[in-house]
């Protein structure tokens, strides 16, 4: 079975990482604080704010000492465990390894913001009408595909098992 290469596994990581951390200081240098722009009508903006929990900003009211074990102590031994996986590729296809680096480079940047800037930096916004999300980044959008790369390929897996099963 081909495998995808370390060195491919630590590009597309470092390319999830990269767009989401120069996509942050960009905004962080020219959009102001709750700034609302017009990237499409009303339906896509940008609009900076500083999230100090996770999705959403849920544990955000938590003490401190509780949201840095989840929000940090946490994601750094899920992620370092992931990238040992990626790198391992223990019975992972090479779909399941891109979907596993989306979510490692996406929940890199994230954690990179709320250890060195005490919050991730969230700015876009979708609203079509009856869909409205909550403000995001370029590692969340990294996180969601990585993980719709994951669960189709476990689709793709299962399928591809059973047919050869009968």
């Amino acid at each position: 079975m081909n495998k995808i290469s370390n060195a491919i596994i630590i590009l597309i990581i470092m390319l999830n990482l990269g767009f989401d951390q120069v996509s942050k200081i960009i905004v962080r240098n020219e959009v102001g604080h709750n700034e609302l722009i017009s990237i499409f009508g009303n339906w896509f903006t940008l609009t900076k704010v500083e999230n100090t929990g996770a999705f959403l900003s849920a544990g955000s009211a938590l003490p401190d000492l509780i949201r840095i074990i989840l929000l940090s102590v946490f994601p750094v031994i899920f992620l370092a465990y992931g990238l040992y996986m990626v790198l391992a590729k223990r019975d992972m296809s090479n779909m399941q390894i891109a979907g596993w680096c989306f979510v490692i480079g996406g929940g890199t940047g994230n954690l990179y913001d709320r250890i060195v800037h005490g919050s991730v930096t969230d700015f876009l916004h979708l609203d079509l009408g009856l869909f409205q999300t909550g403000i995001f980044n370029l590692a969340d959008v990294s996180i969601m595909i990585g993980m719709f790369i994951i669960i189709t390929g476990q689709f793709f897996h299962k399928k591809e098992e059973s047919l050869t099963l009968q």
